[in-house]
């Protein structure tokens, strides 16, 4: 009998575990129309909850990480996959390039063999054609649904369309929260999905102090992006986590600093949410950047410690300088810097490497003789190259390393003369008697082998000047094949560029001492005065741009209260590089040609581009 019975009991054991479970459901609100979803059809174990989340795609996005990081979430099979924005590259009103992108973003997302749920960040959703376009595929901006008892809010940063860390939870949108989370009060947990971090925004936010209000009540975890750097923050009585990258713009400096790319991998518990961070290379936790390590490391990789003073030159040959270095430490924890200059056939320092000990808050200034064997040239210099690696020790902390790499050449100044006559900014140039800077034979383009054919193709003359209310720029542009779209952006066709750093000489820049002037030439001969990110100029800024038979004109007038907001009224100098933008056979062919090396990229060297006023 008792024999029978453990028979039984077993029989019985394995007839429940064969027995299929009954497979979990997605409860969503309802929906007419198109669906912010590919589908509701799980991949889904019964014993398992487990799905991912993919991050900031663009903003400077590199090509193939994302469509890398699509394959890798098919080798993980989660069950579902939740984003945070930033889909495509956006900021346009031109339809067929909306649809041309998001046909490319849906491209990747058709790979994955489970659903997709749509965030919009601020490249998705910019403008009013943006958002229609968005309802048109995906319906709602913003929905929530419930799986096995927790509550997924998707929301939408991008209320009122006013761009990066400007994003806003809008009077409607915090209503319908309200009403789910009131609807909603008995889930497990609640996981909030949206793009701009809001809770670490200076810019006003409306509504979303309130919904974190709501959120206090309750357990929950708030998972966003757009900073393009991973932070893990402890706050109103939850977890909120800035997510990294999957393929947008970043200098990769690796999980220490927060810089990867990654898909971050979420398992359900009854206690909450476990996060691990998948690198598209490895396996980092959750706590890989604590807002305490930030706190530390953030002031001190974000400017470079090590500062080279402009070799500036009034001649037109070098033979011999003084380079003096300033290296800053701005912590309260030890520093190291090792100086390494690379080999120059004509640039020969003194030093040819050296490590340096640095004080907590101290700074250390060094002067190196700088030669040539023969004096040569300044267009013939090629820039020395000074590879600086930087570590500070901080106790109970990881270590933090960044490199540095600064370009140093001898530096013909440029005069800044005051305008003899009031310049009248209607793109007409007959009051410049002659645009002394040039790109002819420029050295610095960057295209393909097909796209730039010669300064006939692209080129461009450029003189400065300046009276007491403004400073005025007058460009002439060569360019055989104006490519433009009336619906696009100016760094979509082609464009004339202006940067201007209104800081000292020698010292940092301020981060409002930057001003960059972007503009496209009007069609058909017309006057134009299309600006990118007009609202961000100075207030009285003034741009002219015309076409005229072989390429088109520009003049531009700057307030000069900007630059003496930032050097004073006794102000000397300023830095002024050009750019222009090309693009021929129909936009697919595009060519940049620089005045000066791309401030913004490696090549750059320390004060190109300085202009001292008579």
């Amino acid at each position: 009998m008792k024999k029978r019975l453990i028979t039984i009991i077993y029989l019985l054991g394995q007839a429940v575990l064969s027995y299929p479970q009954q497979k979990a459901i997605i409860r969503i609100e309802s929906i007419k129309g198109p669906k912010p979803f590919t589908s509701l059809e799980l991949n889904n174990d019964p014993g398992n909850f487990q799905f991912a989340i993919v991050t900031d795609r663009t903003g400077g996005h590199r090509p193939g990480v994302f469509a890398d990081g699509i394959r890798k979430i098919n080798l993980l099979q989660p069950e579902f996959v939740m984003s945070v924005g930033d889909l495509i590259e956006g900021y346009t009103t031109d339809v067929p390039t909306l649809d041309a992108q998001w046909k490319e973003f849906n491209g990747f997302i058709e790979q994955l063999e489970m659903p997709f749920f749509y965030v919009p960040g601020n490249h998705d959703i910019t403008n009013k054609v943006m958002k229609d376009k968005w309802k048109e595929l995906y319906g709602k901006t913003y929905y929530s649904f419930v799986y096995q008892n927790v509550l997924f809010l998707c929301l939408n940063s991008e209320d009122n369309y006013r761009g990066a860390g400007k994003g806003t939870i809008d009077d409607a949108q915090y209503e319908w929260i309200a009403q789910i989370l009131a609807e909603n009060k008995d889930v497990k947990w609640t996981l909030v999905f949206m793009h701009q971090p809001l809770w670490d925004q200076q810019a006003e936010t409306k509504r979303w102090p309130d919904v974190e209000k709501l959120l206090a009540t309750r357990k929950h975890t708030v998972y966003a992006g757009h900073r393009h750097s991973f932070v893990q923050y402890e706050r109103n009585k939850g977890k909120y986590y800035i997510l990294a990258t999957t393929g947008g713009g970043s200098r990769l400096r690796g999980p220490e600093l927060g810089e990867f790319d990654h898909v971050a991998w979420i398992t359900m518990t009854d206690r909450g949410p476990i996060m691990a961070n998948l690198q598209l290379e490895g396996i980092w936790p959750e706590d890989v950047v604590t807002e305490k390590m930030k706190s530390f490391f953030y002031p001190v990789i974000n400017e470079n410690p090590v500062r080279i003073k402009p070799l500036l030159m009034d001649k037109s040959a070098f033979r011999e300088g003084t380079l003096d270095i300033s290296i800053t430490n701005d912590s309260n924890v030890p520093m190291k810097a090792q100086l390494e200059f690379k080999y120059n056939p004509h640039l020969l320092p003194s030093v040819a490497r050296a490590t340096y000990e640095i004080e907590p808050n101290s700074i250390e200034n060094v002067s190196l003789n700088l030669n040539t064997p023969k004096p040569v040239t300044l267009e013939a210099l090629e820039a020395l190259v000074l590879e600086a690696k930087v570590s500070y020790h901080p106790a109970n902390l990881t270590m933090v390393k960044s490199d540095y790499q600064i370009h140093i050449k001898p530096e013909r100044t440029h005069l800044l003369a005051q305008t003899p006559e009031k310049v009248r900014i209607d793109g007409v140039l007959d009051e410049w008697e002659v645009l002394r800077n040039s790109t002819a034979g420029s050295k610095f383009i960057r295209a393909d082998p097909f796209s730039h054919s010669g300064d006939q193709d692209g080129s461009f003359r450029f003189e400065v000047r300046y009276d007491a209310e403004y400073l005025y720029v007058a460009a002439a542009i060569q360019d055989d094949d104006i490519y433009l779209n009336k619906d696009n952006f100016p760094l979509s066709q082609d464009a004339f560029h202006v940067s201007l750093d209104a800081g000292p000489i020698g010292a940092d820049s301020p981060d409002n001492g930057m001003l960059h002037i972007t503009t496209s030439p009007g069609a058909n001969g017309t006057k134009n005065e299309r600006l990118f990110r007009k609202t961000q100029l100075p207030e009285g800024t003034k741009v002219v741009t015309a076409t005229t038979n072989n390429g088109y004109t520009t003049e531009m007038a700057i307030p000069m209260r900007f630059i003496r907001e930032i050097q004073g009224k006794h102000w000397q100098a300023i830095r002024i590089n050009c750019w222009q933008t090309d693009y021929d056979k129909g936009g697919v062919h595009k060519s940049s040609i620089f005045w000066q090396p791309d401030w913004r990229g490696a090549a750059n060297h320390v004060g190109s581009g300085t202009f001292k006023k008579e």
